[in-house]
């Protein structure tokens, strides 16, 4: 009879706890990233009051005579389940859609979250601004001139320097992919200045020197007269200065040297496509891929170098392929046009804005058009992730059942993708964890039901001696 009672209180106990997750989960419905707990009940020892006996040559086998002690709590399971996404608009919501977790250090702790509710400190970094654990990731580096990031090295602390600048960059190459009509007229012999400029097709680009100084490129294509495919090209820096800058061009490697011609033939097949381009010095081009011409111009407004003599930059001008159609000049009978033309130069700029896509690459919008990685998030995934335990602040830390952290980018090794303006909803059912209530406070009904009872059986075997 003491049994009963016993078996009753651990089933009110143990719904008891069931009551507390269910609470836990309902109280946390709208906590972002949150994931739900499960309890999963399991019975408990049970006392034997006859073993099982074999079957003999007279007798059948008997089974055994055993008596519950009650129930426990076998489980309670955090559930991984994906979360509804909620938009926010807000650049530094982030959510992931998949697997994994991002990373947050507080001091040399590891910590990790699916809530993406993050923002920027003062000194940049970002960080979640209810308890400022800095989110981890890995930062852009220049390594000889050239932007590398390398996910292979351990993660760090992400920075987005909000009004750093960005540093100006000489213009190294310039794409020519502009028509040429073939319409336009020939010129003759002996033909006045007019008649040359009504065959000549101006283009314009501004193109920047290593301090960021813009300069007017020029390049003036005139038909070359008494032929059908053949337009001299004549390239100018900063045309409309007083004093004209010195430009020349020519085939090859090399840069050409100030006083070098700066003008060039372009040929054209009967199809309208690029054929050859012969320079002043009467280099041709190869018969096929690029044609790329070399631009060299003096920089006006800068200190002279150590020989005294002005400062050059140089430049590609590239022509496009030989009988290629697409970003190359060409001779159609359409109207002249100058596009696409462009150039990878620009003065220096501000930060004024990012964004963060699917893989979590973090690129910089600056003041002057250019745009640059600056970082990239880190995700870590789990081999046991329900073997996380919660540690407040929608937190988790490994524990020796959920396996060590597999760090890297998303979309990589089963880690999901990110998704910016967003955030994770909690993944509880309102209507499931009703029900649950519902069949927990049943069964916390029914086990009081059983003390009561057994009480009674207690009461009535005490008053048999009266």
């Amino acid at each position: 009879m003491m049994r009963s009672l016993y078996s009753g209180v651990s089933g009110l106990q143990n719904h008891q706890t069931r009551m507390d997750v269910i609470g836990n989960n309902i109280s946390n419905i709208n906590t972002t990233g949150f994931k739900k707990g499960r309890v999963n009940f399991q019975d408990m020892l049970y006392q034997q009051l006859n073993a099982a006996a074999r079957p003999t040559e007279d007798l059948g086998g008997i089974n055994p005579k055993e008596v519950g002690l009650g129930m426990a709590i076998a489980s309670i399971d955090t559930i991984h389940t994906q979360g509804s996404l909620q938009t926010t608009g807000v650049g530094t919501d982030l959510a992931i859609s998949g697997t994994g977790f991002f990373v947050l250090k507080s001091g040399a702790n590891s910590y990790y979250t699916r809530a993406g509710a993050f923002g920027l400190d003062e000194d940049g970094m970002v960080v979640n601004p209810a308890n400022g654990m800095r989110v981890q990731g890995w930062m852009a580096r220049t390594i000889d001139g050239v932007q590398v990031l390398d996910v292979s090295r351990e993660v760090e602390d992400l920075v987005i320097p909000v009004g750093g600048k960005d540093a100006a960059r000489a213009t190294t190459s310039v794409n020519f992919a502009c028509n040429l009509d073939k319409r336009t007229p020939l010129i003759p012999e002996g033909a006045s200045q007019a008649d040359i400029m009504q065959a000549t097709w101006t283009t314009e680009i501004k193109i920047y020197d290593s301090f960021g100084d813009p300069h007017t490129l020029r390049v003036q294509f005139t038909r070359v007269p008494e032929t059908q495919n053949s337009w001299t090209a004549a390239v100018v820096v900063d045309p409309e200065n007083p004093d004209p800058t010195n430009t020349s061009a020519g085939l090859g490697e090399a840069a050409p040297a100030a006083g070098d011609p700066n003008a060039f033939t372009v040929n054209f097949s009967n199809l309208g496509t690029l054929t050859s381009v012969v320079d002043a010095a009467g280099n041709a081009s190869p018969e096929e891929g690029n044609i790329v011409m070399r631009v060299a111009f003096d920089v006006q407004n800068a200190a002279p170098g150590e020989d005294g003599a002005p400062v050059r930059q140089e430049f590609n001008l590239n022509l496009g392929t030989v009988g290629g159609l697409v970003n190359t000049i060409t001779q159609y009978a359409e109207s002249s046009s100058t596009k696409p033309t462009t150039q990878d130069g620009y003065a220096m700029g501000y930060l004024e804005n990012f964004k963060i896509d699917q893989t979590g690459i973090i690129t910089g919008i600056f003041s002057n058009g250019a745009s640059r990685v600056l970082g990239q998030l880190a995700l870590a995934s789990f081999a046991n992730q329900g073997g996380l335990e919660k540690s407040g602040d929608n937190n988790y830390v490994m524990s020796s059942n959920s396996g060590y952290a597999n760090i890297g980018p998303s979309q990589i090794a089963g880690k999901g993708k990110i998704i910016a303006g967003t955030l994770e909803m909690s993944n509880v059912d309102m209507a499931e964890q009703f029900t649950d209530m519902i069949v927990t406070q049943r069964g916390f009904q029914a086990n009081s039901r059983t003390i009561q009872t057994a009480d009674q059986l207690l009461q009535e075997l005490l008053t048999l001696k009266r």
